[in-house]
């Protein structure tokens, strides 16, 4: 038996996944196995498309319409020619069955960087945001930014600068206390676009839940340019994080909606201009460690 902890949640399985500190005291608990015998999943008549992702359709089965799960629910995710995780909703206990690219290492990839995010929504446990997530003196912030604008590379520059990872590319988050808790993720990191990769190994994993600090919006400024961070307010805070909220199912739009606000009203948003220069990565991370640092725990400098 292999154990491992990923978004919070210790991860029992037949086969290695990968190493991370397994000695923190988990969310939740959960158990990865080889289906030998999948006869409650038979019946999954209803199909539903997830969408297409690292040239793969995804699919949803289960025995009635989609939408969050109830208990004793089954369902079926399929990675076109790769790999079904099958599972009962409010049970501890995922099966996989491996299609005929299937391998364990697209294993690891499918389960952990998107089936896990999924089961997570599905199974109202996380919301999930995309965003790239590093500590800043033990505090979480969070990068967002539209599609290669440059938030992969920020967060890989903060991790090569000592910072501890929180998550690559999809923070989990959960109310505590009427705090916003971000968790954890994975080891690794994927500062460029390749399929089915995970990326590289980050040993320096931020391994404590903690209350997200900020948020930081990426944007490009002219060439030479000076560096300016600016504190976004008002309904403007609302249309940046909503695109940068993951799996818009329709069925969740009016929890969302109270989420979201709630978040916008509780943690502060910063537009970071930079200008779009490499050698200028490391006054933009002296620049927003510094302002990062100053707040107070209100968000205020």
């Amino acid at each position: 038996m292999h154990s491992t902890l990923l978004y919070g949640t210790r991860v029992e399985s037949d086969r290695p996944l990968f190493a991370t500190n397994t000695d923190l005291a988990p969310h939740y608990c959960l158990s990865l196995f080889e289906c030998q015998c999948d006869e409650q999943f038979n019946d999954l008549d209803i199909k539903t498309p997830f969408y297409s992702s690292h040239g793969r359709e995804l699919m949803y089965y289960s025995n009635r319409d989609f939408g969050q799960g109830i208990s004793g629910q089954p369902w079926r995710f399929e990675v076109q020619n790769v790999v079904n995780f099958y599972w009962v909703s409010g049970e501890k206990t995922i099966y996989y069955t491996l299609e005929k690219e299937g391998n364990n290492e697209l294993l690891n990839f499918w389960f952990t960087h998107i089936f896990l995010p999924v089961y997570f929504t599905l199974e109202n446990k996380y919301d999930f945001l995309h965003a790239g997530a590093v500590e800043i003196a033990g505090k979480p912030v969070l990068f967002i930014a539209p599609s290669t604008g440059g938030k992969s590379t920020m967060t890989d520059y903060f991790i090569r600068q000592g910072h501890g990872l929180v998550s690559d590319d999809k923070v989990a988050t959960y109310i505590k206390d009427g705090q916003f808790i971000a968790v954890p993720s994975h080891p690794h990191h994927r500062p460029y676009r390749r399929f089915e990769d995970l990326g590289y190994r980050v040993d320096n994993m931020f391994s404590h839940t903690l209350p997200i600090h900020a948020f930081y919006e990426l944007e490009v400024n002219d060439e030479g340019a000076d560096i300016t961070i600016t504190e976004i307010q008002g309904f403007k805070k609302f249309e940046i994080l909503l695109p940068n909220y993951l799996f818009s199912f329709s069925y969740l739009k009016a929890q969302r909606l109270k989420y979201l606000t709630d978040m916008v009203n509780n943690i502060p948003l910063y537009q970071v201009k930079r200008p779009w220069d490499m050698d200028r990565l490391g006054d933009v991370h002296d620049a927003i460690t510094q302002h990062s640092s100053q707040l107070s725990k209100d968000g205020k400098i």
